[in-house]
């Protein structure tokens, strides 16, 4: 038998034993942050992991202190700092990913410090998640009757919204007895430009990729809208069900906008769910020129988008809201006497996020936006949006004016697709050419751009979603493509 009294006899913690110099090492750490932020600029875009890292970063599991946490942290600064991805860095243009702020650092640690699980209860991290929610609601034109829940990002947040709009379908009958015994087959629409974790959601919700029609793009990479109606018509002719409707609100391979108001009427007509994926620009909804390709944002059912892209907000911080709440509760609630409200107490306060959601367990993210916000305000970041669009449409203008370079579609919104093309060369010796550019100016560490491929043709893809950026930060970029093109060409 257990004597559990001996094992209580050594009660230990993992509390510092000497309160000071963890302060002092803190101190430090917080010096070193800003020291380093201050300066990126100076430290290379990207630069790769050595072989000699990552074999010490594939070690057993220690079971023992491999020393006190001063060392550890010159680990960190030697081993790990210097090999980071380099989204905080001004010429980080890969993929689609905000830079990151310092007072998202601190509010990290500040939410580290609380250490809040939103799943329920009564205490000020609720409160101010869903004032943020608010905030977010009031920013894209949605009412108040609208719910809205943060999550790791718009991956989850496209699931989410799938869930809830096959749950809504016929008051929740697949919910109680799922896809296999509903008489109709469901059916989502979407351009073949759509981000790929729509392919997984629909897979995910049961509806199979099958029956996920993925509708071929205009000239400009937006759904091809007489396509659509015509998938439709022949759809219901074969006795399926369409059920969403799926929008992109900037596409992730060029910034594309879809035609979002005619979607909506579209799917008011065909009692479709309409969703839009604003992961890329949903968030540029109240700027001045994207005002009319936006606006249609208010008229979705679902949308759903990350501020961890646009409003440069720290990792992770993706986001969904839903204009029908009821809608969106019914499709996730579940009774639970350990999770039951109230009156008074811990167990008290508003309803919880876990009925919103896939997730109990849920992080304090939005403390960083609601400093940033409180800050900074809403009308910075949104000139901020406004900047990194206008240096996209100076990018292209810089493309333009230099002859061995070409863009591969116009911008329309914040990424630039272009490619180096000296001349005398095919498509396919221009994607080997562009591909090898690309490697070295990442090696070179002086940028870190992304690619796509458009048409069969290997793009160099700049994506400005960083307030660190500058004009001259896109002339060095230019240039040094150019510099590299030559000297691939030898």
């Amino acid at each position: 038998m257990v004597n559990y009294n001996e094992i209580l006899e050594t009660e230990e913690t993992l509390d510092p034993s000497d309160w000071e110099a963890q302060r002092l090492l803190a101190h430090r750490m917080i010096d070193d942050v800003f020291s380093f932020v201050s300066g990126v600029r100076e430290q290379p875009a990207w630069q790769p992991v050595p072989e000699k890292v990552k074999d010490l970063l594939q070690a057993s599991v220690p079971a023992a202190p491999t020393g006190d946490l001063t060392s550890i942290y010159e680990r960190f600064k030697k081993d790990i700092l210097p090999y980071r991805k380099g989204s905080i860095h001004p010429m980080f243009f890969s993929w689609v990913e905000g830079n990151g702020t310092i007072t998202g650092v601190l509010a990290d640690m500040l939410a580290s410090t609380m250490n809040s699980n939103l799943a329920i209860g009564d205490h000020s991290a609720v409160y101010v998640e869903r004032q943020v929610i608010e905030w977010m609601k009031q920013w894209l034109g949605f009412p108040a009757t609208a719910s809205g829940i943060f999550t790791g990002g718009g991956s989850v947040a496209n699931v989410t919204a799938l869930i809830v709009a096959r749950n809504a379908y016929r008051d929740g009958v697949a919910r109680e007895e799922g896809l296999k015994h509903m008489p109709e087959q469901l059916v989502v629409y979407c351009s073949t430009e759509t981000h790929n974790c729509v392919f997984k959601a629909v897979e995910t919700i049961g509806i199979g990729n099958r029956y996920l029609r993925r509708i071929p793009v205009t000239a400009g990479f937006t759904i091809d809208m007489e396509l659509l109606r015509l998938q439709l018509e022949k759809d219901k002719r074969a006795g399926l069900t369409p059920l969403c409707l799926i929008g992109n609100a900037g596409t992730v391979n060029t910034g594309a906008i879809d035609p979002l108001e005619e979607m909506a009427a579209i799917c008011r007509q065909e009692s479709m769910w309409f969703h839009i994926d604003g992961a890329i620009g949903a968030l540029a909804k109240p700027v001045p020129e994207m005002q009319d390709a936006f606006q249609a944002i208010a008229l979705a059912d679902s949308v759903a988008f990350d501020l961890h892209k646009w409003m440069y907000v720290n990792y992770e911080a993706g986001c969904l809201l839903v204009r029908d709440g009821i809608a969106h509760k019914n499709a996730f609630s579940h009774p639970a006497n350990y999770l039951a409200r109230h009156e008074r107490g811990l167990a008290g306060g508003p309803e919880s996020f876990s009925g919103y959601g896939l997730e109990l367990s849920r992080s304090f993210k939005s403390l960083k936006i609601w400093m940033g916000l409180q800050e900074q305000g809403m009308d910075k970041y949104l000139r901020l949006i406004r900047q990194n669009i206008a240096q996209a449409f100076y990018l292209q203008q810089l493309v333009h004016e230099t002859d061995t370079l070409e863009m591969l579609t116009p911008v329309t919104l914040n990424i630039v697709c272009y490619r180096y093309n000296p001349g005398g060369q095919d498509d396919d010796q221009l994607n080997v050419l562009n591909k090898e550019l690309l490697m070295r100016l990442h090696e070179s560490g002086v940028a870190a751009p992304s690619y796509t491929i458009l048409g069969g043709r290997y793009a160099i893809r700049v994506s400005i979603t960083n307030h660190r950026t500058t004009r001259a930060d896109l002339q060095k970029l230019v240039s040094h493509t150019v510099l590299t093109g030559k000297e691939i060409m030898g």
